[in-house]
């Protein structure tokens, strides 16, 4: 039977998981549905998932339809765990997001349906709670239509709104056949000419939700289970099935990893091509990292589980469209092809702003932390894990509060550590603001290390990342040697001038130099007269701090887009605070009574506008934040970062702690 691995994604408190225990049960998977309050639902298991009604990591589970099995993904919905849900997006096959009859368009709803767009997956939209006190639908549907800017086809109408008794009528309208004649001429032309049969307007729409052109809307609960029969009835008809080929050559991507009861890794990954089997011997990697599993970089299988009718079942094998859990691969991570890497792992949101010192607790052994939160960052890689042996700290990386609550909370009943943390900091970025250069010859002046090193840095654009160059001769010495200056350049630049991170940048080799091996007469290899690879590694991070000293480089703060609506008499209140906080408004406008303003703030005043809006809006004003890009630091001190390197800034410092060989 085809595959359609299918993402359930909203807003937090939209009904996503709510609407997935519907799903299971309208399938026959599930004889009750669970409930988010009391903690009895079937995709969130974790302790913390249901002591707080949110869904913290995604979950499949697997159902049967009339033509097609159906792996469904539970993601979680509050902002704080974006990347959880980022992972996810590079394996559907298609997607329903689901928006609140009463809330409607959320912050999170707009980044969310961005993103489906980009991506091009196959999207239907179902507007829950229509039996809520309060729900809308005509009004719901005009606020999308302008809030997410995408084209949207209503598959029916709700009746009896706000009641117990509220249902979905199905039926497409005229406004169908207007959406999807807009991008289909020879529908158009069929119109004109007298009409269009039913059976051509729904081939239509079918072919245009494929193709992510257009996305049909359905309205229902997912509570009193209205409109769920002819959301599955779409899930069927209009999503495209997994494609691939079981016969072709392996290819798959991994979107998660766990620890199993025994502290082993197991891997959650997509099939693409191929078919997997136990006992198969597998390259794996992101192609650029050793992954520690001898040559080759690959691992065996040891063990293979597959997701059938809501639960997960061993198995020998698995083919081209399935989602599997993968055992035996220890050096596996997120992100990671497993054979032949066809889709490249890519980053479909901003990545963490914040930063926190963590503080062990009473009696919490520092060692057992640090192993903790290197298997967390495994887990979930956007935690970003930072050790500074030099103060005996850790730092995380995260999105927001609550996901610093949830990682105390893991720390705490996974591994029995008690922690707490320092406040929260902003997390800047440098970029080069010239091109600068560098070099350090082998055996002059006072370099102590068997190696000639010369770079050039150049600024690249926003996003483009760190590309690495050569101008001189591969050939010219070993390319072990060569392997060692990119991988410290790549190490180096995560701590600029200012101890921040430099993401974009050029940086060429422009000089290269070492020692042949040199040995004597009866004598093995001699070290001190021949380069090695510690030679490299150790001199780049020198040569590259002084390149980016000739470039210069200045910090970059996250900015976030705002857009805010309040009453409009409160707007002559809310321009100077605005301004207080380094927001940009960038367009206002008036609606009847209420002012819309959109624009740009800092990342760390966010907080702080969000604590100061409902007294200045007499609680009626609505914020939505979310990251949008860098831009320079302006007024005050430049904001520093402590460096956990060996300070290449200090030559003197960072010699006495690396080399262990000098020249006299």
């Amino acid at each position: 039977m085809p595959m359609l691995n299918l993402g359930i994604l909203a807003h937090v408190d939209a009904g996503k998981t709510s609407l997935t225990e519907r799903l299971l049960h309208s399938a026959g998977v599930i004889d009750e549905i669970g409930s988010v309050d009391a903690g009895s639902t079937t995709t969130d298991t974790l302790a913390l998932e249901r002591q707080r009604g949110i869904t913290i990591k995604s979950a499949v589970v697997s159902f049967p339809l009339d033509g097609v099995t159906v792996n469904l993904i539970d993601t979680p919905g509050h902002p704080d765990f974006i990347a959880e849900v980022e992972r996810v997006l590079g394996v559907l096959d298609g997607a329903v997001l689901v928006v609140s009859a009463v809330e409607g368009v959320q912050a999170q709803t707009r980044v969310l349906m961005r993103t489906l767009r980009r991506l091009r997956i196959p999207t239907l939209v179902f507007v829950n709670k229509i039996d809520r006190r309060g729900a809308r639908d005509t009004a719901v549907l005009r606020q999308m239509a302008h809030r997410l800017a995408v084209p949207l086809v209503p598959m029916g109408t709700a009746c009896g709104l706000g009641t117990r008794t509220a249902r979905f009528v199905p039926g497409l309208g005229p406004a169908a056949l207007e959406v999807l004649a807009d991008r289909d001429d020879s529908l158009l032309a069929a119109y004109l000419d007298g009409g269009v049969p039913e059976a051509r307007l729904r081939r239509a729409l079918a072919a245009q939700t494929r193709s992510a052109s257009v996305h049909p809307v359905y309205f229902g609960s997912a509570i009193t289970g209205a409109g769920v029969p002819e959301l599955i009835g779409g899930v069927e008809r209009l999503l495209p099935a997994a494609a691939g080929d079981p016969d072709g050559p392996l290819s798959g991507t991994v979107f998660k990893v766990e620890r199993g009861p025994a502290g082993e890794k197991v891997a959650y990954a997509r099939l693409f091509s191929g078919t997997l089997r136990v006992r198969d011997r597998i390259p794996f990697g992101d192609g650029r990292r050793d992954t520690g599993t001898g040559p080759g970089g690959g691992g065996r299988v040891t063990g293979l589980t597959v997701f059938e009718r809501g639960t997960d079942t061993r198995a020998d094998s698995a083919g081209a469209g399935r989602i599997v859990k993968v055992r035996g691969l220890g050096g596996i991570r997120i992100g990671d092809a497993l054979g032949e890497p066809v889709r490249a792992y890519a980053h479909h949101f901003a990545p963490p702003t914040l930063e926190t010192v963590v503080v062990p607790g009473p009696g919490t052994d520092r060692r057992a932390l640090h192993l903790a939160l290197t298997q967390l960052a495994e887990q979930d890689p956007l935690i970003g894990v930072r050790h500074d042996d030099v103060r005996g700290e850790t730092s995380v990386s995260l999105y927001g509060e609550v996901q610093k609550e949830v990682v105390q909370a893991t720390l705490a009943d996974e591994y029995g550590l008690d922690v707490g943390f320092r406040g929260t900091t902003t997390l800047c970025i440098e970029r080069p603001v010239g091109t600068g250069h560098a070099v350090e010859f082998n055996k002059k002046d006072a370099n102590p290390f068997l190696a000639t090193v010369g770079l050039r840095v150049d600024p690249a654009p926003p996003g483009s990342g760190v590309d690495f160059r050569l101008e001189v001769e591969l050939g010219s010495m070993p390319y072990a040697f060569f392997k060692a200056v990119e991988d410290t350049v790549r190490e180096t630049l995560g701590q600029g001038l200012h101890g921040w991170q430099v993401p974009d940048c050029t940086v060429t080799m422009t000089h290269s130099g070492y020692s042949p091996r040199q040995s004597h007469a009866h004598q093995g290899f001699d070290k001190s007269m021949s380069s090695t690879g510690y030679d490299f590694r150790g001199l780049t991070p020198l040569v590259l701090i002084d390149a980016l000293r000739g470039a210069g480089t200045l910090v970059h703060e996250p900015m976030h887009r705002f857009r805010l609506e309040a009453p409009a008499d409160t707007l002559g209140a809310l321009l100077p605070v605005l301004a207080r906080l380094g927001a940009v408004p960038e367009s206002t406008g008036t609606h009847a009574l209420t002012c819309v303003l959109e624009g740009a703030v800092p990342a760390a005043r966010v907080h702080a506008l969000e604590q100061r809006l409902p007294g200045l809006t007499r609680g009626e004003g609505e914020l939505e934040t979310a990251f949008d890009h860098y831009a320079p630091v302006t007024g005050g001190a430049v904001p520093e970062r402590p460096r956990t390197d060996h300070n290449p800034l200090n030559r003197k410092e960072y010699l006495l702690n690396v080399t262990r060989r000098t020249r006299e």
